[in-house]
């Protein structure tokens, strides 16, 4: 009796299977069942060999994609820092064959400006105050220019009187790229809140053009380093100085923007001459 209960129990089991699977042998369960990931709507031909590792790798896998992203920003961020404001690691800077001595104010020769304007008025002149350290070797120099007597450019019995001075600071242990930038990049701050310093290509590793009033401009120069300031600032003079009358009105002095291009000129020909004297 038992037996035929058994073996009804296995005749009834076998029809339910039949019920499921109508073609004959019961399917193995497939490895999304077994998983629990695919759910009802992806099924292990859906997705293909691209999931076949288990939910823990899965997610592992995602973390490590976005640590890869992150790193890739984080690189990019600091080879930007690097390029502004070094590495962090104290080297000595590239002096890049330039040397800065009293006699440094001789290179001040300054065709391009003195065509433009006029005639030296004495020769170029050592400024007190010229460093020597073993940190930083420091000249200041000036000279002054004048138009020539009956120059057709200014007004008639007006000269003009141009002030240039010069700057040369040799760095010889720390890099003067981070404070350069801070003091004469565009984050610098100026009296008029309408001007920027203009950039300019091709001159040095970075260079900035700054008018700084009416009558002044400055073009700033890093080079390895050494950091080179060249100024221009140019006034109207009564070319009869003794006249007793004051004039109604001063004639208008030539725009600064005018000596940039000699400036450009003339910086680039002092940059080469302190390499060889």
């Amino acid at each position: 009796m038992i037996d035929q209960l058994d073996q009804l129990d296995q005749l009834d089991q076998l029809d339910q299977l039949d019920q499921l699977d109508p073609g004959g042998e019961p399917d193995m369960i497939s490895e999304p069942e077994l998983i629990g990931e695919f759910g009802p709507e992806h099924t292990a031909e859906a997705v293909g060999d691209f999931d076949r590792k288990p939910a823990s790798e899965r997610r592992r896998g995602h973390g490590l994609l976005w640590g890869a992203a992150g790193a890739l920003v984080a690189s990019a961020v600091w080879a930007t820092a690097v390029f502004a404001y070094g590495d962090g690691v104290a080297r000595k800077p590239d002096a890049r064959g330039y040397q800065v001595d009293g006699r440094s104010c001789s290179a001040m020769q300054l065709k391009a400006l003195t065509a433009s304007v006029g005639k030296h008025q004495d020769a170029p002149a050592l400024a007190p105050g010229r460093i020597e350290h073993p940190a930083l070797h420091q000249v200041r120099c000036f000279i002054g220019l004048v138009s020539e007597e009956g120059a057709e450019t200014y007004a008639q019995g007006w000269s003009v009187n141009a002030h240039v001075g010069l700057t040369v600071e040799l760095y010889k242990e720390s890099d003067p790229r981070s404070e350069f930038e801070a003091r004469e990049g565009p984050s610098a701050l100026t009296d008029g809140e309408e001007k920027r310093p203009e950039l300019v290509p091709n001159l040095g590793d970075r260079a900035y053009l700054l008018v700084e009033d009416e009558e002044g401009t400055r073009l700033s120069v890093l080079d390895g380093a050494a950091v080179f300031t060249l100024t221009v600032s140019a006034v109207m003079n009564r070319a009869e100085p003794e006249a007793d009358e004051e004039p109604d009105e001063w004639p208008d002095g030539p725009a600064p923007e005018s000596f940039h291009a000699d400036m450009i000129s003339d910086m680039r020909d002092v940059m080469e001459k302190l390499k060889t004297t």
